[in-house]
C-alpha cells in the first residue's frame, strides 16, 4: 500500500476539521441557529473529552502498527459501530459500566500498542467493536434538547473520522523515522491515562 500522499491529505483533513472546532463564537453562534447546529454539537462532542480522545486515537495508532488493511478497516469499522451505540444511547436503552467501559478501552487499545500485540484482523475488529458500542451509547444519551440526532450523530462520526486520521498520521510518521518504540511509549503512557480514568 502506498502513503506517499497520505500526509497531504491528512493535513488537509486536520486543517478543515481545526478550522470547525475553532470557529469564532459568534459564527458558531449564527450556525448552531440552523441545520449546522446538530452537525456542530456531535462534532465536539468526542473533542471535548480526553477519555474519548485517546481511545479513538488509540484506534488509529493501533491500526497503522498492525499495517496491511488494518491501517484503514480499524478506524472505519470504529465509528460504524459507533453510531450503533449512539442509536441505544438515543433510545434510552439502559446500557451498564458506559464510563468504565471506556476507560478499560484506553487500557486495552495502550497496552495492546505498547505491547506489540498484532492479533488477526477481524478479532481486532472485534475488540474495537465492543468497545466502540460504549463511546457511541455516551455520545447518544447526551443528544441536547431540540437537536436533530442525524446531524449530531453525523458529526461526532465525522469528529471520530479526525482523531483516527490524527492516530494513523503518527504511526506512519514513527514507522517512517524508524522510532517504533515512540509508539509503544505512547501507547503505555495512553493505558496509564485509562487506568486513572476507571479509577477515578
Amino acid at each position: 500500500m502506498q502513503f506517499s500522499n497520505a500526509p497531504r491529505r491528512i493535513a488537509a483533513v486536520l486543517l478543515s476539521g481545526l478550522a470547525l472546532a475553532t470557529m469564532p463564537g459568534a459564527a458558531q453562534a449564527h450556525i448552531l441557529q440552523g441545520q449546522a447546529g446538530g452537525f456542530l454539537h456531535g462534532f465536539e462532542h468526542p473533542l471535548s473529552g480526553v477519555d474519548h480522545m485517546l481511545a479513538m486515537f488509540c484506534v488509529g495508532l493501533w491500526g497503522a502498527q498492525m499495517g496491511g488493511r488494518a491501517v484503514w478497516s480499524l478506524p472505519i469499522a470504529f465509528p460504524l459501530v459507533m453510531v450503533v451505540g449512539g442509536v441505544l444511547g438515543i433510545a434510552g436503552v439502559p446500557l451498564p459500566a458506559v464510563e468504565s467501559g471506556i476507560a478499560l478501552s484506553i487500557i486495552v487499545l495502550g497496552v495492546s500498542i505498547a505491547v506489540l500485540w498484532r492479533p488477526p484482523e477481524w478479532l481486532a475488529l472485534a475488540v474495537i467493536g465492543v468497545f466502540a458500542i460504549f463511546h457511541g451509547y455516551a455520545h447518544g444519551a447526551e443528544l441536547p434538547n431540540a437537536t436533530d440526532p442525524a446531524d449530531y450523530a453525523i458529526g461526532f462520526v465525522v469528529a471520530t473520522g479526525l482523531i483516527h486520521i490524527a492516530g494513523i498520521a503518527v504511526g506512519l510518521l514513527f514507522q517512517r523515522v524508524r522510532a517504533g518504540e515512540l509508539s509503544r511509549a505512547l501507547g503505555g503512557l495512553i493505558g496509564l491515562g485509562g487506568l486513572y480514568f476507571l479509577v477515578s
